[in-house]
Order: C-alpha cells, then sequence, then structure tokens
C-alpha cells in the first residue's frame, strides 16, 4: 500500500510500538525525566465537549502559546507543519490549509463554529478571511464530529478561536495584550493588539492589527532572482464585540472589518485571448490563425506586462453573533447558537484599472441543542442555514453569478460503558443552485453518516476508530465554470451534469497520551466514488485546460507524531506524513503533497525555552497528466524564547530562523510553483505583552 515509502512507515511505527522508552532515556541523559502527560484540551469545535484523547479519530489543537512563534500572515502557513497539512501557497497574500491532500471545498474553515463566507474556495489566489495574529486557538478535526460542519468535509473542519465575542467576565477591569513582529525575508512590520473590559454582566472586546510585508527572498539559486515580484501582503483587521454575560451562559455581537492588499505572482498577459476548443486550447500566437479576435488590446510592452504585476484590494465587512444558554429547558443542558453575515468583495487590479471584481454576501446560521442523558446515550442535535450570493464582473469573470442555499439537519450521539466510548453521526443537506445566464438551476441533497470508537485498553493508550459515509455536493464553481483565469494560469471549464460525490472513509488512531514517550499515529482509507477534480486537458506553455470531471478515486494515507521526554531540560519528537491520491483503473490525483519525515529537539531551562527542527520533503513524481515533478527539499529551523514579568506585566521574547540554509524550495501543491517558490532564510523576531 505505501510502496517505496516502506522505510519511513517502519520507522514510525517501530518508534510508537516499540516503545523504547527507558533504554533510550538511559542512554540519552542520567537524569530522571519528568512526568509527562498531553494536556488535556478541551476540542470546542465537538460540541460534546471531548479532549484530544476521548476522540475517535485525529485532532490537532494549537493554543496560544504554540502559535506564537506558529503564527504567520495566512492559515495555510500557520497549520503547514502539522502531521497530514500541507498549504496551497499563492505567494505571500493566500494560502489555504490542505488537509491530506484534499483542498477546497473539502476543507471546511469556521470561525467559532459559524463558516467563514470569503472566496478561498473558489481559488487558491483567494486569501481566507481570518487573520492568525489575532487567534487564541485553532483546532483541525476529522472524524464522525466533522460531519456536522456539511458532508463535504471529508478533509477536515479547521476552526479558529478569537475572543471577539467575550465569553465570560474578565478577573481584572482591564485585560488585553501587545504584539510588535518583524521579519527578514519579506521585510516585515507587524503589530497586534486586544483590549476587554467590563462589568454588571456586559463584556466590551476590541481588537486589530496592521501588517507591512514587501515581496519576500527565496531560496539561493532560483533563475528569477532573488525576490518574487507580486509576492507582497499589506493588511489591517479590526473588531469590537459586546456581550452579555450570565451565571447561565452569554450571548454576544461583533463586528469586524478587514483590508488586504497582497500581489498576484505568475500572473501572464501573454494568455489573453486564448481560448478553448473543444478539448485544446487555441491563443493567439499558437499557429491557428485566430488572432486577437477578443476585441482586447494585447499591446503590453515587451515584456509582455507594462502594467507590473496585478494586486488584489479585498474589502470584508462581517458581523457575528454567538451565544450558549446552559439548561435552557427540560430535558436539554445547552443551548448554542452560531451565525454570521459577510459583505465580501476583492477587486483584481492591473495598473489601474480594476480587471475583475469578485463579490460575496453571504449568511450562514447553526443552532445545537445538547440534550440530556437517555438511557446512557448523550447527544446533540441541530440545524444550519446558509445562502451565497456570489458574482463576478470583468475580464476575468469565468463563473457566472449564482446564488447558493444550502440547508442542513444533523445529530451527534455518544455512549460510553467501561472502557469504551462509541459515537454516531448523521447529517442530512439541500442544495440549491440559482445561476444567472441561461445555465439550468441545479438541485442536490445528500444523506451523510458516520460511527466511531475509543477503547482505551491499557493505562496511557488509546485506540480509536472511525468509519464514515458522506456525501458532498459540487460546488457553483465545479458547475458553472467557464473561462480565463489568469491567476492560476487555467482555462476552467465547469459541468452541470455533476453528481454528488460519496467518501466512504475508515480512519484507525492509535495514542499513547501519559508517561516519557507520548505518540499519535494514524492510517486512513478514503474510497470516493464520482469524485470531481479539475482535469487538465491541454497544455498551451503554461496555460492549463482544466475541466472539471467525475472519476472514482482512492486516498490512503499515514500521519504519525512521536515526543519522547530525555530528561527535566530536552525533549526530542519525530513526526511523518504520507498520502497517495490515484484514480481507480491508473492515473493520479493532480497537487497531491509529497511525503514528509522531520525530527524536533525542544528545550526548556527555567524562562528560556528553543528548539531545532530537521524536516525532509520527498520527490513528488506521481504526477497526473501534463503535471511536471517537484523536487525534494530539506529546511531546518531554529527558535528561542524568553518569558518573564515586569510590574505584573508579562513579556515574552521570540526569534525564529527558518530555512536556515537558505533552500530553494518548491511547493508541489501550488498551482504557481514555479512563479512562487517558498520563502528563503527568514529571521522572525518579535515581543508580546500580556495584561
Amino acid at each position: 500500500m505505501l510502496g517505496r515509502l516502506n522505510p519511513l512507515v517502519l520507522a514510525l511505527m517501530s518508534v510508537s510500538w516499540g516503545l523504547p522508552a527507558a533504554a533510550w532515556a538511559q542512554a540519552a541523559s542520567p537524569t530522571e525525566p519528568a512526568p509527562q502527560t498531553l494536556k488535556e484540551v478541551t476540542v470546542s469545535a465537538t460540541p460534546l465537549s471531548r479532549s484530544e484523547q476521548d476522540l475517535a479519530a485525529p485532532v490537532t489543537v494549537l493554543d496560544e502559546n504554540d502559535l506564537l512563534t506558529k503564527r504567520a500572515a495566512t492559515l495555510g502557513e500557520t497549520l503547514e507543519q502539522e502531521p497530514g497539512i500541507t498549504s496551497s501557497h499563492f505567494g505571500a497574500g493566500a494560502s489555504r490549509p490542505i488537509i491530506r491532500g484534499m483542498d477546497g471545498a473539502r476543507v471546511k474553515i469556521v470561525s467559532d463554529g459559524a463558516e467563514v463566507q470569503d472566496a478561498s474556495t473558489i481559488s487558491p489566489d483567494h486569501a481566507v478571511g481570518l487573520e492568525p495574529m489575532l487567534s487564541q486557538r485553532v483546532e483541525v478535526l476529522r472524524g464522525p464530529a466533522a460531519l456536522l460542519y456539511g458532508g463535504g468535509a471529508v478533509g477536515g473542519v479547521v476552526n479558529v478561536l478569537d475572543n471577539k465575542i467575550p465569553t465570560e467576565m474578565p478577573e481584572n477591569a482591564v485585560e488585553g495584550s501587545v504584539e510588535l513582529r518583524g521579519a527578514t525575508g519579506p521585510r516585515e512590520t507587524s503589530g497586534a493588539f486586544e483590549l476587554t473590559t467590563g462589568g454588571k454582566g456586559l463584556v466590551f472586546h476590541a481588537e486589530g492589527l496592521k501588517r507591512n510585508a514587501n515581496d519576500y527572498k527565496v531560496g539561493r539559486g532560483w533563475a528569477g532572482g532573488n525576490r518574487v515580484d507580486g509576492s507582497y501582503n499589506h493588511t489591517e483587521t479590526g473588531s469590537v464585540g459586546l456581550s452579555w454575560v450570565g451565571d447561565r451562559g452569554y450571548i454576544g455581537l461583533a463586528y469586524t472589518s478587514q483590508r488586504n492588499r497582497y500581489g498576484l505572482p505568475g500572473h501572464d498577459h501573454a494568455y489573453e485571448g486564448c481560448h478553448a476548443h473543444g478539448t485544446h486550447l487555441h491563443c493567439p500566437d499558437d499557429g491557428h490563425g485566430h488572432g486577437d479576435d477578443d476585441g482586447h488590446d494585447h499591446d503590453h510592452g515587451a515584456d509582455g506586462d507594462s502594467h507590473g504585476v496585478p494586486f488584489v484590494k479585498l474589502r470584508s465587512q462581517r458581523w457575528d453573533v454567538r451565544g450558549e444558554l446552559r439548561d435552557p429547558f427540560a430535558g436539554f443542558t445547552r443551548l448554542r447558537v452560531r451565525a454570521g453575515f459577510t459583505d465580501y468583495q476583492h477587486d483584481e487590479i492591473e495598473g489601474d484599472t480594476v480587471a475583475t471584481t469578485f463579490k460575496n454576501k453571504a449568511h450562514d446560521g447553526r443552532v445545537e441543542l445538547e440534550h440530556a442523558p437517555i438511557g446512557g446515550l448523550r447527544g446533540v442535535i441541530g440545524a444550519q442555514t446558509t445562502r451565497r450570493a456570489f458574482s463576478a464582473l470583468g475580464e476575468e469573470a469565468y463563473v457566472q453569478p449564482t446564488v447558493t442555499r444550502n440547508n442542513g439537519l444533523f445529530a451527534l450521539e455518544e455512549y460510553t460503558v467501561g472502557d469504551w466510548r462509541f459515537e454516531g453521526g448523521l447529517r442530512h443537506e439541500w442544495q440549491r443552485i440559482d445561476v444567472q445566464g441561461g445555465a439550468p438551476d441545479t438541485r442536490h441533497r445528500g444523506t451523510s453518516v458516520s460511527a466511531g470508537a475509543v477503547w482505551k485498553f491499557a493505562p496511557q493508550y488509546s485506540l480509536g476508530v472511525s468509519a464514515s459515509r458522506s456525501h458532498r455536493l459540487p460546488t457553483a464553481e465545479e458547475l458553472y465554470a467557464n473561462g480565463l483565469h489568469l491567476a492560476t494560469s487555467t482555462y476552467e471549464i465547469g459541468n452541470a451534469n455533476l453528481k454528488k460525490e460519496t467518501s466512504n472513509n475508515i480512519d484507525l488512531t492509535l495514542r499513547k497520551f501519559a508517561g516519557p514517550t507520548t505518540f499519535s499515529v494514524s492510517v486512513f482509507h478514503n474510497k470516493m466514488d464520482n469524485f470531481i477534480y479539475g482535469r487538465t486537458l491541454d497544455v498551451y506553455q503554461n496555460l492549463q485546460l482544466l475541466e472539471y470531471t467525475q472519476h472514482d478515486a482512492t486516498f490512503t494515507g499515514l500521519e504519525a507524531k512521536v515526543r519522547h521526554q530525555i530528561d527535566r531540560i530536552f525533549a526530542v519528537s519525530l513526526m511523518g506524513d504520507y498520502v497517495r491520491a490515484k484514480l481507480d483503473g491508473g492515473g493520479n490525483l493532480p497537487r497531491i503533497p509529497a511525503y514528509r519525515i522531520g525530527t524536533r529537539l525542544d528545550a526548556r531551562w527555567q524562562a528560556w525555552s528553543g528548539d531545532v527542527e530537521l524536516s525532509y520533503v520527498g520527490r513528488q513524481d506521481k504526477v497526473a497528466e501534463f503535471e511536471t515533478e517537484t523536487a525534494g527539499y530539506t529546511m531546518l529551523n531554529l527558535g528561542a524564547a524568553y518569558e518573564g514579568r515586569m510590574s505584573g506585566t508579562r513579556y515574552q521574547i521570540y526569534v525564529r530562523a527558518n530555512n536556515l540554509t537558505n533552500k530553494l524550495a518548491y511547493r508541489h501543491t501550488s498551482f504557481i510553483k514555479n512563479a512562487a517558490p517558498l520563502m528563503g532564510r527568514n529571521i522572525v523576531m518579535g515581543v508580546r505583552l500580556t495584561f
């Protein structure tokens, strides 16, 4: 099943199951290791408030301390070093998480349970409407509970938690934080703050961020120069929130405004005028004699672009409502409400001219009711409704205006007996897409079911298994796309006859959560019927003719992380992941991440902490039709931090060196990997004050 990766798999499993903990510790140091227990974190994305070790499928949780040095300008970059997670990487302004080789609509991004209604699922050059530097915790959820957020969440759910709607009264009259940071690679300066105050049941919160990052440096030896043109990112985000907090819960409202300006590397005007004839691309200078018959002026100068690199000007306004009430009425222990309204717009600008405008007005609401135990059963029932009005106007309006309505009903139940915990989930959803321009409207419905079990078969150990059958309904872009998209160098063609996609997934997870050695090892197998993907039919230079089609496919993989506490100061970790995605009957799916393996040495002494991290990303040579291979690379990262107090104020000073050897590397999952390599050597320095 895992082919040439057998050595990697065997190494990870031998460390996990062999457990040479005592021998390893004695050989490394005569000092007795400190007792080690994985911190029991309640995962808020699971409505039944379970800890990581009690869940049937793997969960990744990054708290505020984890995020201190891992936060990046985008959500994808923030999470990309976690097992099973990579990113789409589109320069510096846009990067979305990819989980187990799946991206786009198969990965739900939510803000404390409410969907983030941006345009990032439409194209990888569209930014995620969340700011990692203002987040307090990030949870990545897979397995049965993920179905509560939509049958299409077969990759997983990324839940980003923040403080913009306070859930409790502050202990002091005023609480907050200030953080300043800089980075050498993109010549970045950033600053963020948050402030919370309240009294007599009312709590006010304000937060904001400003980032100025210029074109970033790449590793040595790139033919395109030292920096990626158009890889800058300028961001301003602000939020105010007000909530009422009582003895039984809270209710609150928040308003968030976001302004982004970032470049689009790799944008090439040379393909303007290209169009599709059946399964082939025809371009003005390809010898087919079509000429410049689109009426557009193609005189862009000697280099093909006299306007410079196009950029995105993004504006987003969002309203959030969150509330929770304990013991709302007889038979129920908790009522939870989440709702959001987003008015999103971004302009793709060339020179001084707006070439294309994307608009997305959407609302999302969900209600969850946790019922009292019934015959040992504890569970949640709920409903969700979403409406999205999307339009694109201009030169690259390759998707017709659409209105998507989606409604869903869901339930999750659990039963505990002895050392076993069982859980099951069910969701049914209805979708209607109305489209302008003469194309037929579409209606789909789907039912998703899941089951899981966790067995704590020995002290410190648990074994989890989860199985699910879920339906993902096609998106408006997959159904109706038809036109040139220069940002990704594609000509996209939708298919209004697409059927719903069916995922049949099974996960097996072994954990050890206490003692000097802790670990989590997961294997998964996902059989996808009618898998929807963009198949490349033809290529002209770097321009791809991409048609959305369906084919049965299979995803198989492994993700693992092992940590051993050598002594009271030092700990060593080993991580790795691998996913194999192929079409049934032969062939590979495009832009699937290569395998990774890495090791990390942590040190903690008094107020000091530090780490050395070495990782290797393998060569990706299992490529789809017309797709090029990507070479492997090794990354070396170093980090150090100091924490102290001054006049009652906690402060943290940190420095991190990423890609210390200045390696030239490319992300295989990126549409523009050759135009925008990964960042070269980057020194990040920052200070955070908490009061």
